[in-house]
């Protein structure tokens, strides 16, 4: 059975590059345009992989993650922050709220798919 990865992002084109990064190697994909429809896609859905924006409107990814990690169910899953900011600051904000990995765009997919078969939960 396939891994699947939630990609959110509130730019299409990103998430179409991401998931045709992914599904080209294999993984199968949700899209969400930010925090609040991935939290609300996510309820009950099995994902294995978390791949998020951090500037995005009605829920950024930081907010977002902590709300993730907030809910028992989904508190194991691993997330890659995918975003422009490459500050000290805000990568430690994602990593306190419980973001594994940090990849800035504009990514090489070689190296995101590097990320997501690391942490990929088995």
């Amino acid at each position: 059975m396939g891994k699947t990865v939630m990609v959110v992002d509130d730019s299409l084109s990103i998430r179409q590059v991401v998931g045709m990064t992914l599904k080209g190697a294999g993984y199968d994909v949700i899209e969400a345009c930010d925090g609040k429809d991935a939290l609300a896609k996510l309820n009950g859905t099995k994902v294995h992989l978390v791949i998020s924006d951090v500037n995005m409107p009605n829920m950024d990814g930081i907010t977002f993650v902590k709300e993730l990690k907030s809910q028992p169910a989904n508190r194991f899953i691993p997330v890659i922050m995918l975003t422009t900011e490459a500050g000290e600051a805000k990568k430690q904000d994602g990593q306190a709220a419980g973001a594994k990995a940090w990849v800035v765009k504009p990514f090489q997919p070689a190296q995101m798919l590097d990320a997501v078969s690391k942490l990929i939960l088995p």
